[in-house]
């Protein structure tokens, strides 16, 4: 039996991920599965896991940069409504790992439940916000996290609760390959206050960041007490080019690929930023963006 028998129709072999991913940039993925339930999703895991195939998973891409050879194995990309629902029941919100974080946001403040609207405006899925803790100085996804279903490598689906979830800074404990989907525990609060608040934070938000028709990322982590742009900027950087890849001005922990960049010239223009940090404020800043 091959790796694809019987997942003919749902698996692209040599998928340009350039499209996939906000940096618009980068190689093709060998083979590039959309699976349509979860039946096929663990399938077609537990096959690439017996026949030995590396195996990632992309939501929206937000937060990754692929390199311009590309990558081998499989990507899976969870865009079917089997894994983007969102029910809520009383306090509680469940999201499919495939949900977009801001569907999320704003059907919790729609309903009147408080916690999750200081996250609009973070790009990604429920499944990526939740594997890197997305959030804000206000708060972060994990707090309100009390579930989560998982697939593992091994195609094993699983649930994560209690003690099974830890969330730190950009980090968490749910480093399986797949979260199908997370429960979150929130509280009751005015509609329109929490609609309120959320416009007031997709203002700022959008205020800060590079234009939207930018193909942009976010890069480093922010370091204990201060951020990673501010730092940058200290550091005199903003406006800094390698190639097509640029230092933005709107805030400098972004990188922007203009039409002649290569992931190339953002790799060599993020390793000249973190030398230049660390030499000129004693900073060894770390990744936020993932590299593929």
């Amino acid at each position: 039996m091959g790796l694809l028998t019987g997942f003919e129709n749902i698996v692209r072999r040599d998928e340009p991920l350039a499209m996939h991913v906000w940096f618009q940039l980068g190689g093709l993925a060998e083979y590039f599965a959309e699976p349509e339930s979860v039946d096929q999703l663990v399938g077609l895991v537990r096959r690439c896991h017996e026949e030995e195939v590396e195996m990632r998973l992309l939501g929206q891409g937000s937060n990754i940069l692929v390199r311009d050879e590309g990558v081998p194995g499989m990507v899976f990309h969870l865009a079917a409504p089997a894994f983007c629902g969102i029910r809520i029941e009383g306090h509680s919100i469940a999201a499919g790992g495939g949900a977009v974080l801001g569907r999320t946001v704003t059907s919790a403040v729609h309903r009147g439940l408080a916690g999750l609207e200081g996250l609009i405006g973070i790009p990604g899925t429920i499944g990526g916000a939740l594997h890197g803790n997305a959030g804000t100085h206000g708060g972060n996804i994990g707090q309100w996290t009390i579930r989560a279903t998982v697939v593992t490598v091994t195609g094993e689906v699983c649930q994560r609760a209690g003690d099974e979830l830890a969330f730190g800074y950009r980090q968490s404990s749910l480093d399986d390959l797949v979260i199908l989907e997370a429960g979150c525990d929130l509280e009751e609060d005015d509609p329109k206050e929490l609609a309120r608040r959320m416009q007031k934070q997709w203002i700022l938000k959008k205020a800060s960041q590079p234009m939207g028709h930018q193909a942009a990322g976010c890069v480093f982590k922010n370091p204990r007490g201060v951020g990673a742009g501010e730092l940058i900027d200290r550091a005199g950087l903003k406006g800094t080019r390698i190639g097509g890849a640029v230092v933005s001005d709107r805030h400098a922990n972004f990188i922007i690929a203009e039409p002649e960049c290569t992931s190339q010239d953002v790799l060599r223009l993020i390793e000249l930023v973190r030398s230049q940090v660390h030499d000129r404020m004693g900073v060894d800043l770390e990744l936020e963006l993932e590299v593929w």
